[in-house]
């Protein structure tokens, strides 16, 4: 994966978060209890697991002993949380060249295994686990009667450069 389409792909998953946040909030609360929560927890789960990752990626620690919070948070305070998690993502990939890419990194996940894996493959992760779970939530917006986000990534490339619908476009 080149440097260009990394960084175009940690934007589209910035998009696609913001587009998820905004369904869920429309999800009738007293209607789907249930829907509502699982749907945020799955959210929640995978913030937690950006943040584990990007404490490897770093090489430091992380205060999480699972890869998710005991509590679910509330959507507007997670919604926060993603935004400003998705931004430092934005910028640790503007900031990487093709050696720290393949740099291998030793890490242990929150069962106490050892890991190692490449900066590379762990933001690969990151944004496969991501995409992964935003379609099980999606799921959950069907049973709750809102209209899932359309995540698709020439969607984004054309709301960000409206240019690429016009033909013949640059």
């Amino acid at each position: 994966m080149t440097d260009s389409l990394l960084a175009s792909q940690f934007a589209f998953k910035a998009w696609a978060n913001a587009e998820m946040l905004q369904a869920l909030a429309q999800i009738d609360a007293v209607a789907y209890p249930a829907q509502r929560q699982r749907a945020i927890r799955l959210l929640n789960h995978t913030y937690v697991v950006d943040r584990i990752f990007a404490a490897h990626l770093e090489g430091g620690t992380h205060a999480y002993a699972a890869s998710n919070t005991p509590q679910t948070p509330e959507l507007e305070a997670l919604g926060a949380a993603v935004a400003e998690s998705d931004r430092w993502y934005a910028d640790y990939v503007a900031r990487l060249d093709a050696p720290a890419l393949q740099q291998t990194l030793a890490f242990r996940f929150t069962d106490g295994d050892a890991g190692r894996m490449s900066r590379q493959e762990m933001l690969f992760h990151v944004l496969a686990h991501g995409a992964f779970h935003r379609g099980n939530i999606a799921m959950l917006l069907t049973e709750c009667a809102v209209e899932q986000p359309r995540e698709l990534f020439t969607r984004f490339l054309h709301a960000q450069q409206p240019q690429r619908r016009s033909v013949g476009g640059a």
